[in-house]
């Protein structure tokens, strides 16, 4: 699965980007993903459920990408 997210605020966290993107059905299950080590951006993994993502970074893991980009309303 490859898709693009257009972000309309600064930023969302890597938890609630992969719950908004149907990577992980629940909060839980996004949180279980990346603290397994199955979440990577930009290419390294990333073991914060927090973690701000921002326009122009990659999130990726086991058969799914999200490309961040910003709204243009923002």
């Amino acid at each position: 699965m490859q898709e693009t997210f257009e972000l309309t605020g600064e930023y969302i966290t890597l938890c609630n980007l992969l719950k908004v993107c149907g990577v992980a059905d629940t909060g839980g299950a996004a949180k279980l993903m990346i603290v397994d080590g199955d979440v990577e951006v930009d290419g390294q993994m990333e073991l914060r459920k927090g973690c701000k993502i921002r326009a122009g970074q990659i999130v990726s893991g086991y058969g799914f990408e999200i490309s961040v980009v910003a709204s243009e309303h923002f």
